[in-house]
């Protein structure tokens, strides 16, 4: 059975799942972001199979664009960094099982995200998120999406 859990508390367990660079890039400025976040994992047999980051605050690498992230967080919304799927749990439904507990856990609450992975776009529509726009910030170009339930 699988089930979603908060473990902010525990933030190493999410942490040591996650690619080398991805750590580098949250880990450092963890301390600056602890109150201002959840850490949900989605839990089967004891182990993880799905998780990710809800900001209440822009997170650091969203820093280009934070006048962005500011309307967002302004409008209520929640930011999603960090998802993660480990690669022999990938293709199993899990990152969208960990949405829809996510979607569940907060009801009634927007979300929105970034990816640089245009390959993932087909996921996140999938799981009811729309595209917004793209943001550019030099070489860095990253899609928006959102999530707004239905009220």
């Amino acid at each position: 059975m699988r089930h979603l859990v908060d473990i902010t508390d525990t933030p190493e367990h999410f942490f040591r799942i996650l690619p080398t660079d991805w750590q580098e890039a949250i880990v450092p400025f963890w301390m600056d972001f602890a109150d201002h976040v959840h850490i949900y994992v989605l839990m089967q047999d004891h182990e993880i199979v799905a998780g990710g980051i809800v900001f209440r605050k822009t997170p650091p690498d969203m820093e280009h664009f934070r006048s962005e992230a500011k309307r967002w967080f302004r409008n209520g919304y929640r930011y999603i960094g960090f998802i993660w799927v480990p690669e022999n749990k990938r293709n199993q439904n899990f990152g969208s099982a960990w949405l829809q507990e996510l979607k569940k856990t907060e009801p009634g609450r927007g979300f929105w995200l970034t990816t640089e992975e245009k390959g993932l776009a087909g996921f996140y529509l999938k799981n009811n998120f729309k595209k917004i726009k793209t943001l550019r910030f030099g070489p860095i170009e990253e899609d928006l999406f959102s999530y707004t339930p239905d009220y």
